[in-house]
């Protein structure tokens, strides 16, 4: 796997779209490669909760 900066992927990411792109569909773009460096980076410290846990805290609600 290549590792990428978050900037490089960002920009990689924003060449691809079309020219006649609007300002906020860049910004959905920026924000969904933010949400999926965060999660790796979530999922690498080991800050997650398995399905069994999560169905039992939804239960409480």
């Amino acid at each position: 796997m290549n590792a990428q900066t978050l900037k490089q992927e960002a920009l990689e990411s924003l060449q691809r779209l079309p020219e006649d792109t609007n300002i906020d569909e860049m910004m959905y773009r920026l924000y969904v490669i933010d949400k999926v460096h965060k999660s790796r980076e979530a999922i690498r410290l080991g800050q997650t909760i398995n399905q069994d846990d999560l169905e039992r805290e939804m239960e409480q609600w």
